[in-house]
């Protein structure tokens, strides 16, 4: 057998542009390469139905910058000390004050969020008044922007080949151009020409323990809120031609959610939501037993600030919520709002009103004194015992002098108790294959590997900080960049 990377003697499907992914950067790569004239196909992990990565699942916002000049200041200050080269961040700057205009010239409807200036991420940095987010429709949440994306596409003839995920790049030994991609089809393996050039566009490695525990601080290991689907298909599959990484070690979390082995994705608690206002009280301890962070914090996407600088939040696994019978008692645990999650939108779990089905098939625990919950999670009861007592007392005095927390300062003393087990979860990470300033992915030594693209969260140009929105806004730029010179490439054959 052939090795994956070789051509082969015969091509069972071919296109100018092969787009690997189907989400938000595939769109924009698709629709771009298809309006300058080239036939696109696009290889999907995901069966039909599922398609669409995180963009289906995400707030439904991307970025639309008011100033090139202000929004390259503002990147550069959120990168950091993880500096991204200048071309890189003009490129950026300017490709993402055209979303708006591009999406209305499609015949989208771009709708400003309402209140603008509570979605600057940072709004202490240099050009932080350039952010401008924005959804398409009525209102953002519930994949209004996705269906437009996917709308977009199909009222087009670009060909998807759902449940054919990439497996390998394919390439000519001698100049190293890259010639279509391996994928999988119905068990079997399928070979796509790419007369001028693939972009990967396949999203990140959130759903992969190992790259999880290789690459992310701080997380032993961490579960998606986002598509199942990505699980790093293109960081291997661009490693294995030669390309460099970049940005490895930075994603869009943590947070604290619930997560069972019966579902792909994660659960997000009422509890733990900053803004929510729930009768009763709740503390989430580590393996210790003890408090370790404000639990109603807003996090800017799993940043805290530590010592004058920004940190992802601590989650010292396992991890237990603690409350008892008021809160219990007080209506779902479970935020099942559908406006964002893989679980609510896509899985539409249906989880009971008084959370007895929870509490049935073990996910919820419980006992009747605080020491017997703690011998039923395997927590030192005197430890778990002194940490209620003490957050009682804070409650009391009307203030928590430990971490802060202002919200929900409500005692844990009406028995049964119960406790859930928290992992640590996230909505994305930004690393994968490094591209330059024309969206080629390139090798250590800064030189592009010929044909070969990327855009959207596989390799994301954000290094330290993120600002909200910015991946759906990168997607749409960088599927364009990317497209524009893939389409611009001489066909090979």
């Amino acid at each position: 057998m052939k090795h994956p990377s070789l051509p082969p003697e015969t091509w069972d499907m071919e296109a100018d542009v092969v787009v690997v992914g189907f989400g938000a950067a595939g769109f924009a790569a698709a629709v771009t390469a298809y309006e300058l004239g080239a036939e696109v196909l696009i290889l999907e992990k995901a069966p039909e139905g599922k398609e669409g990565g995180n963009t289906r699942v995400a707030g439904q916002g991307y970025l639309n910058t008011s100033s090139a000049e202000k929004a390259a200041a503002y990147l550069t200050a959120l990168c950091g000390p993880y500096t991204v080269p200048e071309t890189m961040i003009r490129v950026w700057a300017e490709e993402m004050c055209r979303n708006n205009d591009w999406l209305a010239s499609l015949g989208g409807d771009p709708q400003e969020h309402q209140h603008p200036p509570v979605g600057i991420e940072f709004p202490d940095l240099p050009g932080s008044d350039c952010v401008h987010k924005f959804h398409d429709g009525p209102t953002y949440g519930y994949s209004y922007t996705w269906k437009l994306f996917e709308r977009l596409v199909k009222e087009r003839p670009i060909r998807i080949s759902y449940e054919t995920p990439g497996r390998a790049l394919i390439q000519n030994g001698m100049t190293r151009e890259i010639l279509g991609v391996r994928a999988a089809r119905g068990g079997k393996s399928v070979s796509v020409k790419a007369r001028k050039g693939v972009v990967l566009t396949c999203g990140g490695f959130e759903n992969n323990q190992e790259m999880i525990r290789n690459y992310l601080p701080g997380v032993p290991y961490c579960y998606t809120s986002g598509s199942p689907y990505n699980e790093g298909d293109g960081i291997s599959m661009a490693m294995a031609v030669g390309a460099d990484l970049w940005h490895m070690n930075n994603f869009a979390g943590p947070s604290m959610a619930l997560k069972v082995p019966e579902h792909p994705t994660t659960f997000s608690m009422q509890a733990l939501h900053y803004s929510k206002k729930m009768p009763g009280g709740m503390i989430v301890v580590g393996p210790d037993g003890r408090r370790f962070t404000d639990e109603k914090f807003k996090t800017r996407h799993g940043k805290i600030p530590v010592n004058g600088s920004w940190k992802p939040l601590t989650t010292p696994c396992p991890m237990f919520m603690v409350f008892d019978r008021t809160l219990m008692t007080a209506g779902p645990i479970y935020d099942a709002h559908p406006s964002h999650g893989w679980t609510q939108i896509v899985e539409r779990y249906a989880w009971s009103e008084d959370n007895s089905a929870e509490l049935a098939k073990g996910w919820i625990k419980s006992a009747r004194g605080i020491e017997d919950l703690a011998k039923t999670i395997g927590l030192d009861p005197a430890a778990l015992s002194e940490s209620v007592e003490r957050w009682n007392g804070h409650c009391k005095a009307g203030q928590d002098p430990d971490f802060g927390r202002t919200l929900m300062l409500a005692p844990i003393n009406e028995p049964p108790f119960y406790a859930v087990e928290l992992s640590p979860s996230m909505l994305n990470t930004q690393g994968g294959p490094r591209r330059n300033e024309k969206g080629q992915i390139v090798q250590p030594d800064g030189t592009p590997i010929p044909r070969l693209y990327s855009a959207g969260e596989l390799g994301s140009i954000y290094s330290y900080l993120y600002q909200g929105t910015g991946n759906i806004g990168e997607c749409l730029a960088f599927g364009r960049i990317s497209a524009r010179n893939a389409v611009a490439e001489k066909a090979w054959g």
